[in-house]
């Protein structure tokens, strides 16, 4: 189906089973599996739909709307689902299943990095979003064992398996590709240490239901507000160390900003707290330590030039090399900042 016949079968959708008669109908920012459309109306409201490829499982998807609208009721800023006229949250018709919730004005993604009053602002809205879905009925937070947070074991694996796919198939001597293949063998190589600096983590780490993928495209920033949390996975326990420590220590701040981010995470981490004093003081002392773990344990974007080699553009390579130069500057500064946190979290 062809651009401009999906955007006529999203006006259809919206004015058949959201009673939404749009006048206006485009192409809205890209998604990572999704084709996504920003519909105006006759009111001059505008709407965000997110269309899902063939195959989507949409119950997991349903059960993301409905973790997002969880969030919302808690006092996270989720942008409201548009219900169909028969209560559902994703409808389906000519070939396209569609979502729709309201268009968030005037802001920007997080990937520009954090600053200023950001830190704050991010560390309270993931504070309030972990003290909400804290208390979700999947299930309540527990403890789990730091090494299920940073898995060695399995990043051994992983790593292994790409290197043998690598050797099947040599990358050309220059390129990402060729990068990639330098980058992998190298964080096998520095696993053994990888590992005995985690080992200084708590015996166990918090997990509980979190966003799931709180990555700065995720996070919609309003000039030092947070506008909206938007693109929840389905509920998953998963560390909250974990997933502050993703969004605050992204890549792109931690390089832009090398004098800035650990007096940026103190920010950000005292922020937190107040929201959600729940969490463990020890949990938030471990999350520069499980930021550079989890960098240095992963194999994105590392596999893209075998798995999905046209994803490889430039602004993924120059991500992919973010990544690996955060981790390094994590790990060289990461005594500092945990000396900081200590005095934070006294």
């Amino acid at each position: 189906m062809s651009c401009e016949s999906d955007v006529m079968v999203v006006a259809g959708i919206l004015a058949l089973l959201y009673r939404i008669t749009p006048t206006a109908v485009s192409e809205g920012p890209a998604g990572t599996a999704t084709r996504n459309y920003v519909a105006e109306d006759r009111g001059g409201r505008r709407w965000f739909v997110k269309a899902y490829p063939r195959g989507t499982d949409t119950d997991d998807e349903r059960q993301a709307l409905a973790l997002g609208e969880a969030a919302r009721a808690g006092g996270v800023p989720v942008p409201a689902v548009r219900r169909t006229v028969t209560g559902e949250v994703i409808a389906s018709a000519g070939g396209l299943s569609v979502s729709v919730t309201e268009y968030v004005a005037g802001a920007e993604t997080a990937e520009g990095g954090l600053s200023g009053g950001r830190w704050d602002a991010v560390g309270g809205a993931v504070g309030r979003l972990h003290r909400a879905l804290a208390r979700h009925p999947v299930g309540p937070p527990r403890p789990v064992a730091a090494r299920e947070v940073c898995d060695v074991a399995r990043a051994g694996r992983r790593l292994e398996e790409l290197l043998a796919r690598w050797a099947a198939v040599p990358p050309a001597p220059e390129g990402f590709a060729a990068w990639a293949h330098r980058t992998a063998a190298r964080r096998l190589a520095a696993l053994p240490e990888v590992a005995a600096r985690l080992e200084k983590l708590p015996a166990t780490l918090t997990a509980q239901i979190v966003h799931g993928d709180l990555a700065s495209p995720n996070l919609l920033l309003r000039g030092e507000a947070v506008a909206a949390v938007i693109d929840f996975r389905p509920p998953g326990h998963r560390s909250a160390a974990w997933e502050l420590g993703r969004i605050v220590l992204d890549p792109r701040t931690v390089l832009a900003r090398p004098d800035e981010w650990i007096p940026g995470l103190a920010r950000a981490v005292d922020a937190y707290r107040a929201a959600n004093p729940e969490l463990a003081a020890e949990d938030l002392l471990a999350v520069p330590r499980v930021a550079a773990g989890y960098l240095a344990c992963s194999v994105y974007p590392l596999s893209e030039p075998l798995d999905d080699p046209a994803s490889v553009t430039p602004a993924l390579e120059a991500y992919g090399s973010a990544r690996h130069e955060a981790a390094d500057v994590l790990w060289e500064r990461l005594d500092e900042a945990e000396e900081v946190l200590r005095d934070v979290l006294r």
